[in-house]
């Protein structure tokens, strides 16, 4: 296997470079190379994206995101308004709502949340690029395969190490998608990647605020020009973008610890949009809390439980996501998201994790911190779960009377294409938040267009009906 001059020796690389064989296979792919499951979930995706993109425009993050740039009218849409500005601009707002809440979906390969900075791109890149449903349902599961890709060539390390995979991978996979939408070639498609190299920022040390919704929108918006200026004949090092020393393996991550061959080898064997597949929320905060709040609400709807009868909580999940989910006090509505230790005393006081607990002050309910106290959280290990397992939850109840409850989940229900949140759900998840700013008819028409999007001739149509605004 040939090795660049710049390269670390001890590091196996592909002969054409990482940019070069992504920009050759993304360009390549084909409607007819799709199984009917991957355009299955890739409605999935669109529909749980619109809806919780929708619900996150009003949030502060999304508004204050929007007054800060010189917005100038364009043909991109603006989603939870009729506004219509550039597709630039579009993309990063949009990009900012659809992560606001932390509803949106997620993927186990890459650790992050892989449909937010795919579909902002390609929405805002749609309203201003005439294409069918099938063009655009195609370049979305192109972008859903590089950036997960990418993720399987570096992760878990370049989680671990602090990068926000949704933000540094999430350009890889805007870029490749709107690259696929542009119909640009296999060696245009590589400098795009090579540009989003250059592109790819996102920290974790930023979780809990609003920069990390921001990171999405960063991601969508920097995917898409990165395919403007490939198409534009912007030049980049598409040859060794990856793997040169200075690169983004070895900046990023370090030698040692990526494998490139690892993801070329699993290029669409499966479809990572089919397995591991979408993970849908249930709950609007952090994933990694996901498992212990169904554990908890297990209990909760079992037993019938009374807060007041409880003397002590004591939950566990991974460690890698109790880093940034240890949290015993939080501090405000979007710190409260990454508390395990406030979601489960919701989850145990409300029977449910809603949307208004997340709102306002409703982080220092009274009843909440006085169940914060009892609340101890901690890792995991094969005591529990299988070292394989990096994705169960187990929480275990002292009542006053010294009797105690315990339930586990091996992951939380949706978190695979195996274990898929049921077709009800998902649609009335979407309502939820779609109902924010479109009336009734317009979710009902919207649910039906997606579900049907193959055949939709004109994106554009699906974007009029996402501007029919309830003010």
């Amino acid at each position: 296997m040939q090795t660049s001059q710049n390269t670390p020796p001890t590091e196996p690389q592909h002969r054409a470079g990482l940019a070069n064989e992504l920009g050759s296979r993304t360009a390549a792919l084909t409607w007819e190379d799709l199984p009917a499951q991957a355009v299955r979930w890739a409605k999935v995706g669109l529909i749980d994206t619109l809806g919780v993109t929708l619900a996150g425009s009003s949030e502060p993050a999304a508004r204050l995101c929007a007054q800060s740039l010189d917005l100038a009218n364009g043909r991109s849409l603006l989603l939870g308004s009729r506004r219509r500005v550039g597709a630039l601009d579009a993309a990063l707002v949009n990009g900012t709502a659809s992560h606001a809440l932390d509803f949106d979906d997620c993927n186990n390969t890459m650790g992050g949340h892989p449909s937010a900075p795919v579909l902002s791109a390609l929405l805002a890149l749609a309203d201003e690029h005439s294409c069918s449903g099938s063009e655009f349902v195609l370049a979305y599961i192109a972008g859903f395969e590089v950036e997960t890709k990418i993720a399987l060539a570096v992760n878990f390390h370049h989680y671990q190490k602090g990068w926000h995979p949704t933000a540094t991978l999430g350009v890889f996979g805007a870029a490749a998608a709107c690259a696929r939408l542009k119909g640009l070639d296999a060696q245009q498609t590589a400098t795009a990647l090579a540009l989003a190299a250059s592109f790819s920022s996102g920290i974790k040390a930023n979780f809990g605020t609003m920069t990390k919704p921001l990171h999405v929108g960063h991601s969508a918006r920097n995917g898409l020009l990165a395919a403007r200026l490939a198409a534009a004949g912007f030049t980049a090092n598409a040859g060794s973008v990856f793997e040169h020393n200075q690169g983004f393996l070895d900046v990023f991550n370090g030698p040692g610890t990526y494998d490139t061959d690892r993801a070329l080898a699993a290029w669409a064997k499966p479809l990572d949009i089919v397995s591991p597949g979408i993970a849908i929320k249930q709950y609007p905060c952090c994933g990694s809390t996901h498992p212990a709040i169904d554990a908890m609400l297990q209990l909760v709807r079992q037993h019938h439980l009374n807060a007041g009868k409880v003397r002590q909580i004591q939950a566990w999940i991974h460690g890698r996501r109790l880093q940034h989910t240890n949290r015993p006090l939080p501090l405000s509505g979007l710190d409260a998201k990454f508390s395990l230790q406030y979601v489960l005393a919701r989850a145990l006081l409300d029977g449910h994790v809603s949307l208004d607990h997340f709102v306002g002050q409703a982080h220092e309910n009274s009843d909440v911190r006085a169940l914060l106290e009892k609340i101890e959280v901690h890792p995991y290990d094969s005591s529990l779960f299988p070292d394989t397992n990096h994705f169960g939850g187990a929480v275990r109840l002292t009542l006053e009377d010294g009797s105690i409850l315990q339930a586990s989940v091996e992951q939380a229900l949706g978190r695979t294409s195996d274990q898929p949140l049921p077709q009800a759900l998902l649609e009335a998840k979407f309502a939820l938040c779609a109902s924010t700013v479109l009336r009734p008819e317009t979710v009902e028409a919207v649910v039906s267009q997606v579900a049907q999007i193959e055949h939709l001739s004109d994106m554009r149509q699906l974007s009029e009906l996402l501007a029919m605004t309830t003010t």
